[in-house]
């Protein structure tokens, strides 16, 4: 009985929650939902991030940069576990039958719990630019992979609520699960227990993307035999994003673990030479 109770909290408070189950996305009135407001984030994350790199300011101590640090990966962490258990829940709450998660009827309005999740993921990505600004600070070299990708998926989260883009939910649900993984490697190094399985959490990307690949396979069909699927053109912006994102991730995975693993059997040669 205890158990019941608890799961019904759940449920209420991540998904029956009016202010949940009544979200409407509504282009200028929604807080955040304008093409001003997007432009804005973009372009400011983009010229403070190239103003920061050119000013090359010294890296913090590492006394105060690591609980700052360990804060806002606690944050994300939980933010992003909170986004994939409400998203899955809405989806069984909000799904009219399975092949709904795959392929939303038109007109599909923007609303109700599974969009309120993907509202809030829009925000969260606003959120995770705090994650170059650590990095500047603690002196590490940007990468153009992660100046993208934090830039870029802004601009996706807002084309998948005012298209109300198809396969949303499946999306949401598989980043934000990876990105719980991420955030919790993160933590760790934040607070001194750098994990060994940082491999994982790249792997675990690149799976993430030729996921998202395979499950469009499925939109596609129901778009092309059926009377087709929300959002499609908002879905051709998401492939080329994905598909842009795979091949900066596979260089990333080759050029770091490849080499390292090159690096380790040349060493072992050399010994036993």
């Amino acid at each position: 009985m205890e158990s019941q109770g608890f799961f019904s909290k759940i449920q209420y408070w991540l998904v029956d929650q009016p202010a949940i189950t009544q979200f409407y996305w509504t282009p200028g009135q929604t807080p955040a939902a304008s093409l001003r407001f997007l432009n804005l984030a973009v372009l400011g994350y983009l010229s403070l991030t190239l103003l920061l790199h050119r000013l090359r300011l010294p890296p913090l101590p590492a006394a105060l940069l690591r609980p700052i640090s360990a804060a806002h990966n606690l944050l994300l962490l939980l933010l992003s576990a909170a986004m994939a258990l409400g998203c899955s829940l809405s989806v069984l709450s909000q799904m009219p039958r399975p092949q709904w998660l795959v392929c939303f009827p038109k007109p599909q309005p923007p609303a109700g719990p599974v969009f309120f999740w993907a509202y809030v993921f829009y925000l969260s990505k606003t959120l995770e630019f705090v994650d170059t600004l650590l990095n500047i600070l603690g002196g590490r070299r940007l990468s153009f992979l992660h100046v993208y990708h934090h830039a870029a998926v802004v601009v996706m989260c807002y084309v998948w609520l005012s298209t109300s883009q198809s396969l949303l939910p499946v999306a949401l649900v598989t980043n934000a699960s990876v990105h719980t993984l991420m955030y919790t490697y993160y933590l760790l190094c934040a607070i001194g227990r750098r994990p060994r399985w940082k491999r994982v959490v790249t792997d675990c990307q690149i799976v993430q993307f030729v996921f998202s690949f395979a499950v469009s396979a499925a939109m596609l069909y129901y778009h092309f035999t059926g009377s087709g699927c929300s959002g499609i053109w908002g879905w051709c912006f998401n492939a080329v994003f994905n598909a842009s994102l795979l091949a900066l991730f596979i260089d990333f995975h080759s050029n770091n673990y490849a080499r390292k693993k090159k690096m380790i059997r040349d060493e072992d040669k050399d010994k036993r030479t």
